[in-house]
């Protein structure tokens, strides 16, 4: 049985995560370092066992959330798709069994919110994790935050959780913006295709999706 420590561990993986890094500070993105990527893979296990899924969804889906993002270190453009080609590879190199690969990469291949549909419980929890890690600990330490849209609505943001209320079946992101570094609006250039995302994430778990925003609810 392959665990996320044995793919944390995987050479392929750990080169694979730091040349995306690289790739995305070079364009101007958010951190996409291992901390994200522990990040994602943590909250996609606490929703999926919070939710009562099997002991090997839960680490399938961290598996998942770990190595999402592996796809950066080819282009940014398709990256959830090309991630899912080489997660396969890696996986299947590894010895994790057919039939949990292709939960793996199916939700992967999802993620993203210009192409990806929460197709199954796995993938609508790392869309979930994936999305709501917002906050300005996330912005290139090398970059002014003003250069790049992601940066300047990442930096603005103070505080950042997510709360899963499992006994009522609600989820909700709740951040504290700074107006004065970039207003409401901005959030939503960039991030209200992402929330839509979200928010059928959560209708295929089962959940209702609340966006809070300086505490006032707009989703």
């Amino acid at each position: 049985m392959i665990t996320l420590s044995d793919v944390e561990n995987n050479e392929q993986v750990k080169a694979l995560i730091k040349y995306s890094k690289i790739q995305l500070d070079n364009l101007g993105y958010t951190d996409h370092s291992v901390r994200h990527c522990k990040l994602v893979a943590i909250r996609t296990g606490e929703i999926l066992e919070g939710l009562k899924y099997s002991n090997d969804i839960v680490r399938l889906g961290q598996i998942a959330g770990y190595i999402h993002d592996i796809g950066n270190a080819i282009n940014r453009v398709d990256h959830a798709h090309s991630g899912a080609i080489l997660a396969y590879s890696i996986l299947d190199k590894m010895g994790m069994k057919p039939e949990d690969i292709a939960e793996v990469i199916m939700a992967i291949g999802n993620h993203d919110e210009a192409t990806g549909t929460p197709v199954s419980p796995i993938t609508a929890a790392l869309i979930l994790a994936d999305k709501t890690d917002v906050h300005k600990s996330r912005v290139n330490a090398k970059g002014d935050p003003n250069l790049h849209i992601h940066n300047r609505v990442n930096y603005a943001v103070q505080k950042s959780y997510l709360f899963v209320d499992y006994e009522n079946r609600k989820i909700s992101v709740n951040l504290q913006i700074d107006t004065s570094v970039t207003q409401i609006m901005d959030y939503f250039e960039i991030f209200m295709q992402r929330m839509i995302l979200c928010r059928k994430a959560a209708e295929k778990l089962g959940l209702q999706f609340k966006l809070i925003i300086n505490e006032q609810q707009l989703i």
